[in-house]
């Protein structure tokens, strides 16, 4: 039988977007888009809920848009990663 195709949840595309920003520091949106392999529109959706939640945060410089992780942000990354590490001993993925 064929593998399924794996569809992301809510939770994983936000998280795959705060990493993304994570590792690059202070992003723009074109590396988001890559490297968490979503549309330009699905991005800014989750753009705007992570911004509301606080966990990341927008701000302009010469004309151009720029995102970087709050603190909280870091946080829920870090707190994510142990609940990942958490669930994988049990045989589960998240």
């Amino acid at each position: 039988m064929p593998n399924k195709a794996r569809y992301r949840s809510k939770i994983r595309i936000m998280v795959d977007i705060l990493r993304v920003v994570q590792k690059e520091g202070e992003t723009r949106v074109t590396k988001i888009l890559y490297g968490a392999n979503l549309s330009h529109d699905r991005l800014n959706k989750y753009l705007g809920e992570l911004m509301s939640r606080g966990l990341v945060t927008s701000f302009d410089q010469e004309g151009l848009t720029f995102y970087s992780l709050t603190d909280k942000g870091k946080r829920f990354l870090f707190e994510f990663r142990k609940f990942e590490r958490f669930a994988e001993a049990f045989g589960l993925e998240i």
